[in-house]
């Protein structure tokens, strides 16, 4: 059974300053979306499915979803603010989503195969979708406790932006390679020994850089979303009313862990991560990339 690779791609990139998952940044107008495509289907991952919105819906299939069709299947789950269970609605006043827990439950009726989910505007490079490949393909039909989970790992200081502040999930792993927890940080800046979280000026966090993260690049199998329905009630009780209250990924693995119910190896690559988290990102990324092509890594153009 080949695994499913689910792009969450409903944000508009409010930091960035458009709907930066179509933004060019090949040599043939590519974007960063399309090599994550590319380097799944390579790993051998048999069909893609893109969580978007319905507002943008025509854009997304027109500029992205066209471009694969003559190389996998293309499929379409929606992130809607009011899909939620009963009782529950959406408070007044909330247009933030849900946030990325509530972006991968919305493809419970589509993914039925080991899946690995990840974010449209990351670059996450040829080796760690190989490696997560691997690990996807050895857990179809597996159906164990704990779930047999993957995530690949970065290293922090590979991973941030000389123009602001990032979020990263900083991760513990063990000497046998299984992630124990994440720690959310939500304003990790550069400095001059390594990094700093800043949620609190009074109190910055220092780091190394060297810390395991996780960039939203995680391998599971389709009992997740069974955990998915059985938590959210139960976070919507705690949060529904906070306006900017989301309910991250990394939350809900964390939890796993601590009750038992999941083990995720900790895949770490030697890929390189690029990201434009803001709009002064893109010609670095572009430039990454251009090297990744003259060095054969990728075909100037993907889709000839």
């Amino acid at each position: 059974m080949k695994p499913t690779l689910v792009v969450l791609a409903a944000g508009m990139g409010s930091r960035y300053g458009g709907l930066k998952q179509v933004d060019p940044v090949g040599p043939s107008g590519e974007a960063i979306l399309d090599y994550s495509v590319f380097d799944a289907h390579r790993a051998g991952f048999g069909k893609v499915v893109f969580i978007i919105r319905h507002d943008i819906e025509a854009v997304f299939r027109e500029k992205v979803g066209s471009k694969y069709e003559g190389l996998l299947p293309v499929d379409y789950a929606f992130q809607d603010i009011s899909d939620l269970p009963p009782p529950y609605t959406v408070p007044p006043g909330r247009t933030k989503p849900w946030g990325t827990a509530h972006a991968i439950r919305a493809a419970r009726g589509i993914v039925k195969e080991p899946f690995a989910a990840i974010n449209a505007d990351d670059f996450y490079g040829r080796d760690a979708f190989a490696r997560l490949g691997a690990h996807l393909e050895s857990s179809a039909g597996v159906s164990s406790r704990p779930h047999p989970f993957a995530m690949v790992g970065y290293r922090l200081d590979q991973t941030l932006s000389e123009f602001g502040s990032v979020a990263r999930g900083i991760c513990r792993v063990s000497q046998d390679g299984y992630l124990e927890n994440v720690t959310e940080m939500t304003k990790i800046v550069r400095t001059g020994t390594g990094a700093e979280n800043r949620e609190d000026p009074a109190a910055p966090v220092p780091l190394t850089g060297r810390e395991r993260v996780s960039m939203n690049l995680w391998g599971f199998t389709p009992a997740l979303f069974d955990e998915l329905e059985a938590r959210f009630p139960a976070w919507l009780a705690g949060n529904a009313t906070r306006e900017k209250a989301e309910w991250y990924i990394p939350f809900v693995v964390d939890e796993l862990i601590h009750e038992g119910k999941a083990r995720v190896d900790v895949l770490p690559t030697e890929s390189a991560w690029f990201g434009a988290t803001y709009r002064e990102d893109k010609p670095h990324v572009a430039a990454a990339i251009r090297r990744l092509v003259e060095s054969g890594e990728y075909p100037s153009n993907l889709f000839a």
